[in-house]
C-alpha cells in the first residue's frame, strides 16, 4: 500500500507514516484513478470518508445511471461522512441530499506484507432510509487485517421509481439503487490495491434491504467479477417487483402528490418527492414498497430461473435469518398480532391471501400472538431465505446457513438482533445481556469467511456447508452448535416477490 505523508505525495516509495500516540493523528494521502485524497489515522485504521464513488446524480443525470466521477487535480480532503441520501418525510424532517453516491474506507494502519480481504457494507432500511455510516467499520479494520467499506447508494423515489416507460433514457430508474451499488463496486476494484487491498477478494455484505439489494447482484451480468463473496442477512430476492407492481408504486405517489402524468415527477423538488413518498409507505408497513425491478434490461425474468441458469458457481455465500423476525414489525404495526386482510394487503398486496390463510389455519394450533410471529417470519425473511439458499446449492455454489436464536430473554431474536454480534467491538458499549463469548464466536466465523476460508468451528464443532439436500445450519444461541432442518417451510402458490400489485 502506497500510503504518503501530504508533503511527499510526489515522491514515490514512501511508507506509511504510522502516529507514535494516539493522541497526535497523522493525515494521511492515497492516489485514486480520480486523484489525490486525503484521510485520518484513527484507532488502529486509518479512515478515508466520504470519497466519491460517482458523479452527484442531480441536474440532468437525476433519475439516471450512475456515471464515473470526474477527475481532480488538488488533494480531496475525505475526513468527513458524506451526505446521506435524500429520505424521510410525512411529519419527519426531510433529510439527505440527492448528491449521496461516497463510501468510507476503513483500512488498518499496520498492514501485513500480502494484499487484505475487503468487506463492503449495504446498510439496510426498506431502501428508503439509512446510509453507510451506520455500522463502524473499525469492527473489522481494527483487529482482523480486513479493509472495510461502508457506502451510500440513492433510496426510495431516486434509487428505484420505475420511469423507463416515460422516457428512454430512464430505463434504468427502477434499479439505480442497485447500479450505485456496482458502480461503487467497480470503484473499489480499480482503487483498493492502493489502500492494501485485494480486489480478487470482495466480500459484500448486506442486512435487510442490503441484503435484499446485495442479493439482485446475482440476477444481473453487469456485476460479473466485482465480487468473491456475499453475506446476506435477513434478505434476499424477494425485493424484485415486476414492472406492473413498480408502476402501481408509482401511481400512489403521483395520487399524492395531485399529478397525472409521471413525467411531471422529474422536476419536482425531492422534499415534495419524500413526503409523498412517506405518505404512501405509512411507516413500517411500506418495507417491501420500494426495490429492484424487473425490468427486461438490468434485471429480467424470475430470480430463481435466473439463479439456476447464469449464477456464477465460484461464488460463495453466507445466509441466514433471525429466529422471530417479524417481532420487530409486530411492534411497530399493531395490526400484525392479528393480522387481517387489511393490514395483509398493507405488506404484501395481492400476496395477503397466503399470508392469511397460513395465520388462520396455525392460530387454529397455538395462540394467536404466536401464530402471527411464526407465520409472519416465515413470509416476510425465512421461506425467501431458503428458497434461494436452495436454488444457490442446486446450482452448485458453496454456501453456509445460519440462525440467530439468541435474545436475553429468551423469547428469540428479532430483526436486526445479529447486527451487534457480527460487527462486535471490544470497546464499544453494549445493551443489557449482551453475550460477549456469542460475539466474539460470530464475529470470527465472518472473519474468517471474509478471508475466504470456512466459517470455521463453533463450540469445537464445524459449520457444515448447506447442501440443500441435508440442510445443515449453524444456530447462533447460549449454546451455540450446528443442526439439520428436517423440513424447510415453502408455500409453493407464493409468488417470488414479497409485493405484488395490479
Amino acid at each position: 500500500m502506497k500510503f504518503t505523508s501530504p508533503h511527499f505525495t510526489r515522491i514515490a516509495g514512501l511508507f506509511l507514516l504510522i502516529i507514535a500516540t494516539a493522541a497526535s493523528a497523522q493525515n494521511i494521502v492515497v492516489k485514486t484513478t480520480k486523484g489525490y485524497i486525503k484521510g485520518i489515522q484513527e484507532n488502529q485504521s486509518i479512515i478515508f470518508r466520504g470519497v466519491p464513488y460517482a458523479q452527484p446524480p442531480v441536474a440532468e443525470l437525476r433519475f439516471k445511471a450512475p456515471q464515473p466521477h470526474f477527475a481532480w487535480k488538488d488533494t480531496l480532503l475525505c475526513e468527513k461522512f458524506g451526505n446521506t441520501a435524500v429520505q424521510g418525510g410525512d411529519g419527519g424532517k426531510v433529510r439527505g441530499n440527492e448528491d449521496c453516491l461516497s463510501l468510507n474506507i476503513y483500512t488498518p494502519a499496520i498492514q501485513p506484507k500480502t494484499k487484505m480481504p475487503v468487506v463492503v457494507w449495504v446498510h439496510g432500511g426498506s431502501l428508503t432510509v439509512g446510509s453507510g455510516i451506520g455500522m463502524n467499520g473499525h469492527a473489522f479494520a481494527d483487529r482482523d487485517s480486513v479493509i472495510a467499506v461502508t457506502i451510500n447508494y440513492r433510496l426510495g423515489i431516486f434509487g428505484f421509481m420505475y420511469l423507463g416507460d416515460v422516457d428512454k433514457s430512464l430505463r434504468t430508474s427502477g434499479n439505480n439503487g442497485l447500479l450505485d451499488l456496482m458502480m461503487a463496486l467497480k470503484w473499489i476494484k480499480e482503487n483498493i490495491n492502493s489502500f492494501g487491498g485485494d480486489p480478487s477478494r470482495v466480500t459484500v455484505m448486506g442486512e435487510s434491504a442490503g441484503a435484499k439489494l446485495t442479493s439482485t447482484l446475482l440476477l444481473t451480468p453487469q456485476s460479473k467479477g466485482l465480487f468473491s463473496q456475499l453475506v446476506l442477512e435477513s434478505g434476499g430476492v424477494q425485493c424484485v417487483r415486476d414492472s406492473v407492481t413498480a408502476k402501481a408504486i408509482r401511481q400512489r405517489v403521483m395520487n399524492e402528490l395531485h399529478v397525472s402524468k409521471a413525467s411531471e415527477l422529474l422536476t419536482l423538488p425531492a422534499e415534495q418527492l419524500m413526503i409523498a413518498q412517506a405518505k404512501v409507505c405509512k411507516g413500517a408497513q411500506g418495507t417491501n414498497y420500494f426495490g429492484p425491478v424487473d425490468d427486461g434490461d438490468i434485471i429480467s425474468g424470475d430470480p430463481y430461473q435466473c439463479i439456476a441458469k447464469k449464477t456464477n458457481k465460484n461464488i460463495k455465500l453466507l445466509i441466514g435469518t433471525n429466529k422471530v423476525e417479524s417481532r420487530l414489525f409486530m411492534n411497530m404495526d399493531k395490526r400484525l398480532y392479528t393480522p387481517d386482510s387489511t393490514s395483509l394487503y398493507d405488506w404484501f398486496g395481492n400476496n395477503y391471501k397466503y399470508s392469511l390463510a397460513a395465520y388462520q389455519s396455525e392460530a387454529k394450533r397455538i395462540d394467536p400472538d404466536s401464530a402471527a410471529a411464526t407465520v409472519l417470519t416465515e413470509y416476510m425473511y425465512k421461506m425467501h431465505s431458503y428458497r434461494l439458499a436452495d436454488a444457490l446449492a442446486k446450482a452448485g455454489n458453496q454456501l453456509w446457513i445460519y440462525r440467530f436464536d439468541y435474545n436475553k430473554d429468551g423469547k428469540g431474536a428479532t430483526h436486526a438482533d445479529e447486527l451487534p454480534y457480527v460487527w462486535y467491538l471490544p470497546d464499544a458499549k453494549h445493551n443489557d445481556g449482551f453475550n460477549t463469548e456469542l460475539a466474539v464466536q460470530m464475529h470470527t466465523a465472518w472473519v474468517n469467511f471474509i478471508k475466504g476460508d470456512k466459517p470455521g468451528k463453533i463450540n469445537y464443532a464445524d459449520w457444515p456447508p448447506y447442501q440443500g439436500v441435508v440442510r445443515s445450519i449453524m444456530v447462533f444461541d447460549k449454546i451455540s452448535g450446528p443442526t439439520t432442518l428436517k423440513d424447510v417451510f415453502n408455500d409453493p402458490n407464493h409468488p417470488s416477490g414479497s409485493l405484488v400489485l395490479n
